[in-house]
């Protein structure tokens, strides 16, 4: 299982929002490549990159920014956040990115999702941000009436070989992941999943191996990692030696 820190970039620098607020961010670098570089050095092998200003504004804005961290590290980076073009995924594919996340483009146009796999096929991959079950959007700002079990098992229909599962009352409040969502759609579907949304210390990271879903590729955090809630080195130890 791997552990996946979270770089999400507001106006250029690395933030957290608690439960996708926008009014509720707390900045903590002002370089996100020297952050990526940082996660590496640790001994991350995977970064989840986010535009959050894209996510807000419906078109990516610091996709020159996220091209630099790609290229600047050794290990891979996924990345979402904004992203409705063929065009974003295509310039994020060509510089390095190792999967493009959509999200309310998912939602909102399965055409598009349908042709965007047919290119592209396991470089793509889809965010599932859940607020009471059901599926958020446009950057966490709307909530629809799509519960997220019945969108995942049409993603896995669809061809669809990641999601990233977020529920949103859990993200940046270090108040625990909900597991009993996770395990339901681990349960309920063979779709790879990365789980997001509430690590808060070492002991989360225990609960999640404990599940032993082939299907659980990771666990992203955020807050837990910048407050120094959760050593990101003793975090990996413990999920090598898991294996």
């Amino acid at each position: 299982m791997l552990i996946i820190p979270a770089i999400d970039i507001r106006e250029g620098k690395v933030v957290r929002l608690r439960q996708g607020d926008f009014n509720r961010v707390t900045e903590y670098f002002s370089d996100p490549v020297i952050v990526a570089k940082k996660w590496q050095d640790k001994g991350a092998q995977l970064i989840h990159v986010v535009d959050l200003d894209g996510a807000k504004a419906g078109k990516m804005q610091n996709i020159s920014l996220i091209l630099a961290i790609i290229k600047s590290l050794k290990i891979p980076v996924q990345v979402g956040g904004g992203i409705r073009e063929q065009e974003e995924i295509k310039t994020l594919l060509d510089g390095g990115a190792k999967r493009v996340i959509l999200g309310t483009k998912a939602v909102e146009d399965k055409e598009f999702l349908k042709v965007v796999l047919s290119k592209w096929k396991d470089k793509i991959a889809v965010s599932v941000d859940c607020s009471n079950g059901f599926v958020s959007e446009r950057g966490w700002t709307e909530t629809s009436s799509i519960k997220g079990i019945d969108f995942v098992k049409d993603l896995e229909k669809l061809g669809v070989k990641c999601i990233i599962y977020t529920d949103i009352s859990r993200d940046g409040m270090l108040g625990g992941p909900n597991y009993t969502a996770l395990k339901e759609l681990l349960k309920t579907s063979k779709i790879n999943i990365i789980a997001s949304g509430g690590v808060s210390d070492i002991n989360d990271i225990k609960k999640f191996l404990k599940i032993k879903k082939k299907n659980l590729l990771g666990v992203i955090t955020g807050r837990a990692i910048y407050e120094g809630k959760l050593d990101l080195k003793e975090a990996l130890k413990l999920c090598s030696k898991k294996g």
